[in-house]
């Protein structure tokens, strides 16, 4: 039986029970830790090839290498497997390891090229170049605190897959397009929709939209939780992300 903890007493809950990606990764059975490190790749490729173009000053390329790099020799070495709860957050674990990496890999200049023999991840980095355009790190900004930004940016984009997913196979498409269309859609304020547009323009009684929307953000919170429980190695570890996010 799972047992079911309040976040912050607004009723986010999360399974005490759920093995989380982190914890998966010291599992005896290969499948698991592969599924687990895939889960943390999904996550954490972006924060990671950011955080190298940032606090390393690599170009475009060195990034992708160091990247893809950095995550095969996680794998190989076991590297994360090795993390230990309590000590410190996993991400920080992580990003203490990349920056370890980093170094030495630029003191031996002997980095593996793309196409070499550790497994190449198929990752968009046109993507994430764009959205280094769009979400700059200012000049004075602490690599550190920079790699928790986008971190935290690339959980509630995991979180929205998720939530994607769910409501696609719920066949409940119209919370979805009316949650996409009003929360996610980039718009100034002066350009704002309200609910009595979104009822108009989906031909629904403004209660419709507001009791569609509700459960979509209700499922998404749900989502943010599922992904950040995924991304931490402990229940102490998992309270303290999600009291900070929500």
């Amino acid at each position: 039986m799972t047992q079911d903890t309040d976040i912050g007493g607004q009723g986010h809950t999360f399974p005490h029970t759920r093995l989380s990606a982190v914890r998966s990764l010291s599992s005896p059975d290969a499948s698991i830790r592969r599924r687990g490190y895939e889960t943390l790749v999904a996550c954490y490729w972006k924060p990671v090839y950011k955080y190298i173009r940032l606090k390393w000053l690599a170009d475009n390329e060195e990034a992708k290498d160091l990247t893809q790099t950095f995550f095969a020799h996680a794998l190989e070495k076991e590297v994360l497997a090795r993390y230990e709860p309590g000590r410190a957050a996993f991400r920080t674990y992580l990003r203490t390891c990349l920056d370890s990496f980093v170094m030495n890999e630029r003191k031996a200049s002997t980095r593996l090229k793309r196409g070499g023999d550790r497994p190449l991840l198929s990752l968009d980095y046109s993507a994430a170049d764009v959205e280094l355009s769009f979400h700059p790190a200012s000049g004075n900004e602490d690599p550190d605190e920079y790699f928790r930004r986008e971190w935290t940016r690339s959980v509630f984009e995991q979180a929205v897959e998720r939530l994607r997913a769910f409501l696609a196979a719920s066949q409940k498409h119209v919370p979805l397009a009316l949650f996409e269309r009003y929360d996610l859609s980039q718009r100034r304020a002066d350009e704002r929709l309200t609910y009595d547009d979104l009822a108009r323009e989906f031909n629904l009684p403004v209660t419709q939209v507001t009791n569609f929307l509700a459960l979509a953000r209700r499922e998404f919170r749900r989502a943010v939780m599922d992904t950040l429980r995924d991304l931490t190695g402990s229940d102490e570890e998992f309270r303290e992300e999600a009291a900070r996010l929500m």
